[in-house]
């Protein structure tokens, strides 16, 4: 570890944010402190352990800036993490933000499970969020089948399905009266207000007369759903004002490890439930607060109130939320803090053995490849595969690993060029568009490159970095004649064996099967999807002129399919027709 007395003789003694730098001059860890000097001083005197000795060992540089307040400190900590994503600070594993369900404020509503719903142009009632996305899909299902609100996204011409199977009053066509909306809203406001009788009585019904028409796996069916409903109602149940509407947090913690517990309550109820096992490394203030700011960051709506425990600085995190932050004291919230608080204490004592012991395995596996490539060591991996129909129409999927940890987050899909049919060519576009992108808007490049492939795969690899002038580590997977991964080829050619029984075999080979998995699951969509203007994308030849010539044209994919070669040549031209037509059938 450098000497860094002397620089950290002249930080001052005021609030700001600073930031590690490792010898690359990449910024791995960003902090804030009341007290730059003494906060930096602590990393470099006493004895550090686990992830802090890690993030110590790393450090060949630090810079801070400073701040007039502690507010504008953590907004500039918060800032800076998003820009340059550093490898030591917390992360959510949870990438995905959590669905709620949404009553849609239009005039014939819908109830759809949504995401990301600070993004939706349209107004609405909201009610979650829900950790658990089957059940807020069986909920939404359930209440779509008991009161028949609109269905489609846009009204259509005629009525549907749903019309004829009672599920839908036929909104495109009929007359429906305003008051038979209204009284199906309330009913459904007052289910996810924690009153289900009606609801419940209606199942009932339905169960009887399913039961009545010796229509029995309906009436089952039917019987379970009323179970789930009864379940599903008396788990919520806690002594809680009707009109308490807010997120509680809490944690326990055990040297670098923290378990972190949210409970959701809406309407006085208990919505659910979100657990998570992080590892620590600066003060846990600081990466609680961090964590929170994270969380709605990821997760769309903020509560009314958000409940915390005694550590955090609440006055800080409510100037940068923008809602009431408080800590509960006594009375039924702290008995509430108190048992989310020994959810915390038991997911600690579940996990962190696990956890421990992966992250050592992790830890080993990571130290094994980075010898083996002589690099001083790895964390961020990128990994690449291409999917392809017939030898046609590609496309690519990127997937990212930090510390053979999936960032779901950063996972990337290529439309690859219509004109390319080999798979060396589009890999290469693939790459090409990966790093060209990564250069231009400053983007964080990997440690390592994993190809799936072999020497071909690594020629096509270095020709593109080259191109760009980047110096990134590469390597390919070899595979046997089974079709498993048996060796690594360096950079140099030279092929290293893997054993099928040592953890780095085990964490290639789930990088590889999941390129593999995402890229191929990103062709079967854009082909189950029937997407019109993804599978034009793909076509051979067309380009977005021709596009909007053929949807201007036929309309559908449907009436393209149906259409005879003069029609399409009549659109694209001799040559292009025919291999639009061989596109089409090829899709069937």
């Amino acid at each position: 570890m450098k000497d860094f007395k002397e620089k950290l003789s002249r930080v001052p003694d005021l609030p700001g944010s600073y930031q590690m730098k490792n010898k690359e001059g990449n910024i791995i860890y960003v902090g804030k402190a009341k007290n730059l000097k003494k906060r930096l001083k602590s990393y470099f005197t006493g004895r550090a352990t686990g992830k802090t000795a890690m993030l110590v060992e790393d450090i060949d540089d630090f810079e801070y800036i400073v701040t007039s307040t502690e507010l504008e400190s953590l907004i500039l900590e918060i800032t800076l993490i998003k820009k340059y994503d550093p490898k030591y600070n917390i992360l959510l594993k949870d990438d995905k933000s959590y669905p709620y369900i949404e009553l849609s404020d239009e005039k014939y509503p819908r109830l759809r499970v949504v995401r990301n719903i600070n993004r939706r142009r349209k107004k609405g009632t909201f009610f979650g969020p829900y950790p658990n996305v089957t059940a807020a899909r069986k909920t939404v299902n359930m209440l779509n089948r008991i009161y028949p609100l609109r269905k489609c996204e846009h009204l259509k011409k005629e009525v549907c399905l749903y019309y004829h199977i009672h599920e839908c009053l036929g909104y495109c066509e009929k007359k429906v009266d305003e008051d038979t909306i209204s009284k199906m809203k309330e009913e459904i406001l007052a289910f996810f207000k924690g009153d289900g009788e009606k609801v419940l009585a209606s199942l009932r019904r339905q169960m009887l007369a399913a039961s009545d028409a010796l229509q029995f796996e309906k009436a089952r069916e039917l019987k379970e759903m009323i179970e789930d409903v009864e379940i599903t109602l008396r788990k919520q149940k806690i002594d809680l004002n009707r009109n308490a509407n807010f997120d509680l947090f809490t944690y326990e913690q055990k040297e670098n490890y923290v378990a972190i517990v949210i409970f959701f309550i809406r309407e006085g109820l208990l919505f659910g439930r979100h657990q998570e096992l992080i590892r620590t490394l600066d003060s846990i203030e600081d990466d609680l607060t961090q964590y929170i700011i994270q969380f709605y960051e990821k997760n769309s709506l903020l509560p009314k109130e958000i409940l915390v425990p005694e550590i955090v600085d609440c006055k800080l995190l409510e100037d940068y939320l923008n809602v009431k932050v408080h800590i509960p004291q006594k009375g039924v919230l702290k008995h509430l803090l108190d048992l989310a608080k020994e959810n915390a204490q038991m997911v600690l004592k579940e996990e962190l053995e696990k956890t421990e012991k992966d992250s050592e395995r992790k830890e080993k596996a990571l130290k094994e490849l980075a010898t083996q490539l002589d690099l001083p060591s790895i964390s961020r991996i990128e990994s690449f595969d291409n999917s392809h129909l017939f030898g046609t129409f590609y496309v690519g999927g990127m997937v990212v690993y930090q510390d053979f940890e999936p960032r779901k987050n950063e996972y990337r899909k290529f439309k690859i060029d219509a004109s390319c049919n080999d798979d060396l060519e589009a890999m290469k576009e693939v790459l090409y568009r990966r790093y060209f992108k990564a250069l231009m808007e400053d983007l964080p490049l990997p440690d390592l490159i994993v190809l799936d492939g072999g020497k071909a795969q690594m020629h096509v690899c270095e020709e593109v970095l080259s191109a760009l002038h980047l110096k990134i580590p590469y390597v390919g997977l070899k595979k046997d004649s089974r079709h498993r991964t048996s060796a690594l080829i360096r950079q140099d050619l030279k092929e290293v064996p893997l054993s099928s029984k040592s953890d780095l075999f085990l964490y290639l080979a789930r990088i590889q099967e999941e390129v593999h998995r995402y890229a191929i699951t990103y062709h079967r969509t854009i082909k189950q999807k029937g997407n019109l203007a993804s599978l034009l994308e793909l076509a051979p030849g067309i380009g977005e002129v021709r596009r909007k010539q053929l949807l201007k044209r036929f309309g559908s994919l449907k009436r393209m399919k149906e259409a005879s070669l003069l029609e399409l040549q009549e659109v694209l031209g001799e040559e292009l027709g025919k291999n639009f037509q061989a596109y089409l059938k090829e899709l069937e």
